[in-house]
């Protein structure tokens, strides 16, 4: 099982994520910025990130950036949605360094899925994948 860092600002999501993934056996550590993830992410780095775009503070863009400037290898999964051009967003964070996009909202099992393709433990789908 992989080392997960979620940041979200939403609470709820962010619980609710925590606690799937954390049965589901990974170890999950948690923020609501992306200025704090960075930050935890330097004092302990995980194996995979999975970051929303739109949060007061430190945006998912700028997070991403940072994160995959610094660490070219790191896996991102970038998450958005709700508002308009969150489409656009997501597809840009492909370009700063995600592997993978999530559009909100997205079944607990997409989120495991995409963490499957992106850590390497399930083959991508064959059309329509992100």
């Amino acid at each position: 099982m992989a080392r997960i860092l979620i940041i979200d600002d939403d609470d709820a999501l962010r619980g609710i994520i925590v606690k799937s993934l954390t049965f589901a056996g990974h170890q999950v550590q948690q923020t609501d910025d992306g200025r704090k993830g960075v930050a935890m992410f330097r004092a302990d780095p995980t194996e995979l990130v999975i970051t929303d775009m739109v949060m007061p503070g430190q945006e998912g863009m700028e997070t991403i950036k940072i994160l995959h400037k610094e660490y070219p290898d790191l896996k991102i999964i970038a998450m958005s949605g709700g508002l308009e051009g969150s489409e656009l967003y997501l597809e840009l964070t492909k370009r700063l360094g995600a592997a993978y996009t999530l559009t909100k909202p997205f079944t607990l099992q997409q989120l495991k899925e995409a963490i499957e393709i992106v850590m390497g433990t399930q083959p991508p789908p064959a059309a329509g994948g992100k």
